[in-house]
């Protein structure tokens, strides 16, 4: 490389980029000799960067901290993962911050075209609905995952499962949702006609394939189907295809149930009294011991005691933390199915049956507490 300008942003890349670089590894990396990097590196100097020189057998040079910020050198899938880490703090601010869209701006337009109009589709297709997600997606599989929903390109992917097992998917993606702390693709599957969800840090490798395909026909709002992204991916959570699928009758306002059952976790249908409430069997789990919770949560008045029912299905691989569950909600409780959880249930009612009761014959073989003085 014979421009110096070009050569010293190289250098000054470089020097971004590790901790430390030998003399030998400049020399490589810019493709002239030992002399030449010493004079680039007295330049940067000049120019007021801060450059160390660090002497001995792994010598070379380092930037050290200085006065002012620093002109950094980003490759395209580097300023996609800049770009949607800012993008996503932002949307997921009450109160956006001037400094953060300055520095989107002034990313967005240093970028070459092509790479502005990548980072253009990566953004254009991020759905969110609540906080930022903790884990940063690959940026190359960002670009990747984009481009196949802005075009409408077949996409393949190398997918490992929750429980570690490699597969190869062809799927027809519409969309990338940022939901509960993760991200996610949705994606039609064209074997098996049926939308998807993948996380994306599961997603191993995605390339796009050759052609395009037809856009779904339009959400029918009538015949149940949802339009916004995040609502079908929630809806894809509540059905997952689990171990178990357990039906319960909650007595109890909306927003006290979803305080403890999330969309995520649990659709919930409101009965109406008396017709679909009641039954003979059901096991009961009432917060207060009597079932008497009038106007504890107040609100919406249906039936006797001023309560509505609700109606929860979820679907789960173990019930071990259901019983804990129904306990923090405090509330009326009709166990419909299955049968193996009112077997959990009543196992766990009769342990804190035990360990509330004081007579000493209930506690003959239990370890005496320390007696301090």
């Amino acid at each position: 490389m014979t421009d110096p300008t070009a050569r010293a942003l190289q250098l000054l890349e470089a020097l971004q980029s590790a901790p430390v670089r030998t003399v030998s590894e400049l020399v490589e990396r810019l493709g002239v000799d030992e002399r030449t990097v010493r004079r680039d590196v007295a330049r940067l100097v000049d120019l007021g960067l801060p450059v160390e020189s660090l002497r001995g057998r792994y010598g070379g040079y380092r930037l050290a901290p200085g006065r002012r910020v620093l002109p950094l050198m980003f490759s395209s899938e580097e300023a996609v993962a800049v770009l949607v880490g800012l993008a996503g703090a932002q949307a997921a601010s009450d109160d956006p911050d001037l400094a953060a869209q300055t520095a989107l701006s002034k990313i967005r337009r240093a970028l070459p075209a092509q790479d502005a109009h990548r980072v253009d589709d990566v953004l254009g297709t991020i759905s969110r609905r609540d906080e930022q997600p903790s884990h940063v997606p690959d940026p190359a599989v960002m670009l990747t995952l984009a481009e196949a929903v802005t075009h409408r390109r077949p996409l393949e992917v190398r997918y490992r499962n929750r429980t570690g097992e490699p597969s190869r998917r062809i799927v027809h993606p519409s969309g990338v949702i940022a939901h509960a702390r993760r991200w996610y693709l949705l994606a039609l599957d064209p074997d098996a006609q049926r939308e998807k969800t993948f996380r994306l840090d599961r997603i191993r490798t995605a390339r796009t394939l050759p052609g395009t395909f037809a856009p779904s026909p339009p959400a029918d709002p009538a015949a149940g189907d949802r339009a916004d992204p995040t609502d079908r991916l929630i809806e894809h959570f509540v059905a997952a295809d689990y171990r178990w699928q357990v039906v319960l009758r909650l007595r109890a306002t909306e927003d006290h149930l979803r305080a403890h059952l999330p969309s995520t976790v649990a659709r919930l249908e409101r009965l109406d009294p008396p017709a679909d409430v009641g039954g003979e069997g059901e096991t009961e789990a009432d917060g207060d011991g009597d079932g008497d919770v009038d106007g504890e949560r107040g609100g919406e008045g249906d039936g006797e005691g001023g309560l509505p029912w609700y109606r929860a299905e979820i679907h789960a691989e173990h019930l071990d933390w259901i019983p804990a569950l129904l306990a923090a909600l405090d509330c009326e409780v009709m166990i419909d199915r299955p049968e193996e959880l009112r077997d959990l249930v009543d196992a766990a009612a009769t342990r804190m049956l035990r360990a509330a009761a004081r007579s000493t014959d209930r506690t003959a073989g239990a370890p005496r507490a320390p007696r301090h003085r």
